[in-house]
């Protein structure tokens, strides 16, 4: 179907403001991250470059994360435009109603929103792993490894004069369940084997239950119960598996299986994923919201007034999904719904708004 001229040139006018503003927010979001790698730096033999690529690598993924409030200035900034330039009152000559107009932003969110989702998050996920890879070159921590895989979680771990690899079958509460522990000397020689099926990683001090030790000489000793020290506990484990936006949605939906695969909560992968089928609807209503101000209320043409207001919602509504987001957390609602109700509830406000469209 042939988009009307008008049509054409109101969504290049609307997607032309999301740009914009995108930029804008990039180059606010580059020179506040880029202080930060510096000081992260500061203490490396690395050059001011690496600064400016950890910055780089890392500014789209947490673009990704403000655009709502991104369409929501942007609805408000497409709205001071075309009132100022008195464009609309002339569509309004033509019968081009506030719902003609609210039809074509929304659809226009819409199909951009899916992009977003779609390309843009995949992107940045791509560009935050990368960013991860090298910043974990410069970190202290490095020595220290945890990875899920099909055949469980693997540890490696190291401790004065030794190198230390775990790999459990799974994890149950605060417990490895059908572990073996390989030790090796500073030349890299295995030099103790230790077979367990419970081990509890409560603490840094690992408490190993049922063990049956090999020593260098291939003699086998049973014991049930001996301790280990280690630099991981169930926290940094669970810590190390929370950065979910260095992963694409295919790589989510692996991890995810490899979680299942060994019994570690899928949680955090849920609510991750439900947030990306969410997004486009929350985009959507942030545009809305946003023309909602502009043509309920008379501020029309103050240009400060209307981004305070905007800035003012965004502040309002990021603090309800971090609410809700905090009693998912705690178990105090479902993982789920702590995602998907800020959402369906600002759209139903939205709606109400929407009824008084064409009456103003």
């Amino acid at each position: 179907m042939k988009i009307k001229t008008h049509k054409k040139y109101l969504i290049n006018k609307f997607i032309k403001k999301i740009l914009i503003v995108t930029l804008i927010f990039f180059i606010l979001l580059s020179i506040i991250n880029i202080l930060e790698e510096v000081s992260f730096l500061k203490n490396s033999n690395a050059r001011m470059y690496t600064s400016i690529i950890l910055t780089l690598l890392n500014a789209p993924s947490i673009l990704y994360q403000i655009f709502p409030f991104i369409f929501l200035i942007s609805t408000q900034l497409f709205f001071i435009e075309i009132y100022q330039s008195k464009e609309f009152e002339t569509l309004k000559t033509f019968n081009f109603t506030n719902f003609d107009l609210l039809k074509l932003i929304s659809i226009t969110t819409i199909f951009v929103g899916l992009t977003i989702v779609i390309i843009f998050y995949n992107f940045s996920s791509i560009l935050k792993n990368e960013y991860l890879k090298i910043k974990n070159n410069f970190s202290t921590d490095d020595k220290y490894l945890a990875v899920i895989t099909k055949n469980g979680l693997w540890i490696k771990d190291n401790l004065s004069n030794e190198t230390i690899i775990v790999n459990s079958e799974k994890i149950d509460g605060n417990y490895l369940i059908n572990s073996s522990i390989t030790k090796f000397d500073n030349n890299f020689r295995i030099y103790e084997n230790i077979i367990s099926n419970r081990i509890d990683i409560s603490e840094k001090n690992w408490v190993i239950y049922n063990v049956i030790l090999t020593d260098l000489n291939n003699f086998s000793k049973k014991f049930d119960t001996i301790y280990m020290k280690s630099n991981f506990d169930i926290e940094r484990i669970n810590n190390l598996f929370s950065d979910l936006t260095a992963l694409t949605y295919f790589e989510l939906n692996k991890l995810e299986n490899d979680y299942n695969n060994i019994g570690y909560s899928t949680d955090e992968i849920r609510v991750k994923k439900h947030s990306l089928y969410s997004a486009p609807i929350f985009f959507l209503t942030m545009s809305i919201i946003g023309m909602i101000i502009m043509i309920n209320y008379k501020f029309k043409k103050i240009l400060l007034l209307n981004i305070f207001i905007g800035v003012l919602c965004s502040v309002l509504i990021y603090y309800l999904f971090n609410f809700f987001n905090i009693l998912g957390i705690n178990n105090k609602i479902p993982l789920i719904f702590s995602v998907w109700f800020p959402v369906l509830f600002l759209t139903s406000l939205s709606i109400i708004g929407i009824i008084t469209f064409n009456e103003k």
